[in-house]
């Protein structure tokens, strides 16, 4: 028999089996919660179990959100593409000389040449953004090594379909999401910040958070911005 809790706002499916551990899972498509209980576990002790395990479970709803949320683009006149928190409209310019993409007057311009495909004019949008990543994620390690006392000895981006950033702490390298560059620049520092501090913390433990609140008191709001969460 399944029934349905709510914990903390999220529905959560039960059921209970012949089983001898809690086991909590999360699934696509949309990121339902079960949760298996055995036999002789109380629902009081099942909701503890689900409370001390929910940022797992907000952290799999997030990733699972993201992984969906991307509406397909065309690269066509007239769409709209974000760069920096902000809707610009692409507009096509046929071109004999280098392809390019300029931000000019609230449109996004993509020079191509005849014959283009999406996938060209995909791969020149994401070279673009890129590139200004590569602008930017560096002043923000400058930034803030001297007040994390930590080095950053490479950073690179990358497209990650679950993840806004990773890092090697044993080389100390960072690495960013592409994606990024369609967000406010506020969500770049924060994901900077964060894989800078796993340098310091490898665990999302109680000091990662004590150090990410004294690096960026507000680092869960721009979280939850991050991930669609308000």
């Amino acid at each position: 028999m399944v029934k349905e809790i709510v914990v903390d706002d999220i529905r959560i499916k039960l059921r209970r089996k012949n089983i001898k551990t809690l086991r909590l899972s999360v699934h696509p498509p949309k990121g339902e919660v079960r949760i298996s209980v055995p036999n002789g576990v109380s629902d009081d002790a099942a909701i503890i179990f689900i409370k001390s395990k929910m940022e797992w479970i907000r952290n799999q709803r997030a990733r699972l959100k993201m992984s969906h949320m991307e509406e397909p683009k065309e690269y066509i006149t007239g769409e709209r593409h974000s760069y920096l928190g902000k809707d610009y409209m692409l507009e096509l310019q046929t071109t004999s000389a280098k392809q390019r993409v300029l931000l000019e007057d609230g449109r996004i311009i993509l020079f191509v040449r005849e014959g283009h495909t999406r996938e060209k004019r995909k791969k020149l949008i994401n070279e673009w953004y890129r590139e200004r990543l590569k602008e930017m994620v560096p002043k923000y390690i400058k930034r803030w090594e001297p007040i994390m006392g930590v080095e950053v000895k490479a950073f690179g981006i990358k497209s990650m379909k679950t993840r806004w950033g990773t890092c090697n702490i044993r080389d100390k390298r960072i690495w960013v999401n592409l994606r990024l560059a369609t967000r406010d620049e506020s969500l770049l520092e924060y994901i900077v910040v964060h894989e800078m501090t796993h340098i310091l913390e490898r665990l999302h433990n109680d000091r990662f958070k004590m150090l990410m609140t004294g690096f960026i008191p507000n680092w869960r709001e721009l979280k939850k911005e991050l991930n669609g969460q308000k």
